[in-house]
């Protein structure tokens, strides 16, 4: 079975960049009918918050992106400690001593003589009496992983055959002074364990890789099969913060940005199928497909994601609204399907029903012609076609057509210069509202 993860680091608010990973981790699982593990990695106490991991699972929620799986890398130290354990003992994991000035001298001096900045491996020279010695000073080692320092290549899900040499790359630290491990080992522990069959991330990521297949490796664990996307970046070309808040999805909510909305626009952009707002998550599934996903940076365009959001509140029926109006206090489905072409944000049906119940300060440009226009009001019964019955009969009394006309009637009958079709919404009035709002009066 297909198991796929979104493992997320606490340490700020879900930003729409990583929120795409999880769409595309989500949407594959789907797919190919397989699970997506949620698993918090937080393993960096100082910056890792409870309000961060709670936020990350409200909005995952909130988009409808559920897991079937979940774990936090901070209650599994004894596997971490465990696979630690084995690569001491097989020599993959060595003991380092080196300060970070000394590292980073090192560093200026392979660099000022034309050389790559690698780590050297000089701890590897240390003799146990060595190691004994720099202990006794009060000397705590972090510890690197041994790369092969062959060529690692692997088929890549998006990228397509990649190879990086791993003789130009530092052996990478597992393990601080202080015993914490950093990212890379707990991650692969913890694919081991879980059985992780495909990892989808960002092409950040890409680099890591390689080292991460040889640890996969060293640990003898199935090495899964991989695919790194292409960054989502600002609508300017800039990359995206979690922890500026920088195009949160929590900002997202606030601002009113249906589920939905966000869903279809983070799961098509970059991709070579259209930006369309998408129904349901089931008909982004239907489509879903790595093979779309295009190699340039995908842009993250707020504009575009507002055009969106309208588009597909313009698409809804009243029953996926009716509850959320009952909610707001506003009227039910002729309300709504009068209205939702003219929102950008559901929010502003509360701004919109006083339209029909009031109440409404009238503005009246010419008191004659809206004089004219009172005293040609049909009787009701109302329907759709009362509009243009009334409007006909003003514009032969008045002589006035197109804006002329039609202009100060609206201004009169709702307060706006624009809003929804006066067919539809004159019903919903009434005809003893309408009256009122002709001749002046507040209603």
């Amino acid at each position: 079975m297909t198991v796929v993860r979104f493992a997320p680091s606490p340490t700020g608010l879900l930003h729409v960049g990583n929120a795409r990973t999880a769409i595309v981790n989500f949407l594959f699982a789907r797919k190919t009918g397989g699970k997506l593990l949620l698993r918090i990695d937080d393993t960096d106490h100082e910056r890792s918050k409870k309000e961060y991991e709670d936020g990350i699972i409200e909005h995952l929620a909130w988009l409808g992106v559920t897991h079937d799986l979940f774990a936090r890398q901070s209650e599994r130290a004894p596997q971490h400690q465990a696979a630690a354990n084995l690569l001491k003992n097989i020599g993959r994991l060595y003991p380092c001593y080196e300060s970070q000035l000394e590292l980073d001298r090192r560093r200026q001096r392979q660099i000022a003589s034309g050389k790559p900045p690698v780590y050297d491996r000089a701890a590897l020279a240390l003799t146990a009496e060595d190691r004994a010695k720099l202990e006794a000073e009060g000397k705590h080692p972090h510890w690197r992983f041994k790369l092969s320092q062959k060529k690692v290549a692997w088929k890549d899900l998006i990228r397509g055959e990649v190879e990086i040499d791993t003789a130009h790359l530092s052996d990478p630290v597992l393990i601080r002074e202080d015993g914490r491990f950093l990212y890379t080992l707990p991650s692969v522990v913890d694919d081991v364990d879980f059985g992780i069959t495909h990892i989808i991330r960002g092409e950040d990521h890409v680099t890591n890789t390689a080292v991460q297949i040889e640890l996969f490796e060293a640990l003898a664990g199935t090495v899964p099969a991989f695919g790194h996307h292409p960054l989502l970046i600002g609508a300017g070309g800039e990359a995206l913060s979690k922890r500026l808040g920088s195009l949160s999805l929590k900002l997202l909510r606030e601002d009113g940005i249906e589920p939905m909305t966000a869903v279809s626009y983070l799961a098509k952009t970059g991709t070579s199928d259209p930006i369309t707002a998408q129904p349901s998550l089931d008909a982004l599934v239907a489509e879903f497909d790595l093979a779309k996903i295009g190699r340039a940076p995908a842009h993250f365009d707020p504009a575009e994601l507002s055009n969106l959001n309208a588009k597909l509140l313009h698409l809804l029926p009243y029953d996926a609204v009716a509850d959320r109006l009952a909610a707001a206090g506003v009227g039910g489905e002729a309300f709504w399907e009068t209205v939702k072409a003219n929102l950008t944000r559901f929010s502003e049906v509360t701004s919109l029903w006083p339209l029909v119940v009031g109440p409404v300060t009238p503005v009246i440009e010419d008191n004659n012609f809206i004089a004219e226009a009172a005293a040609a009001l049909p009787p009701e019964p109302w329907d759709e076609t009362t509009w243009n019955v009334f409007t006909k009969t003003v514009a032969a009394a008045s002589g006035r057509k197109g804006k002329e006309l039609y202009h100060p009637l609206r201004l009169a009958l709702t307060g706006l210069d624009h809003g929804p079709e006066l067919k539809k919404l004159l019903p919903l009035m009434g005809r003893s509202r309408a009256l009122a709002r002709l001749k002046g009066e507040t209603a």
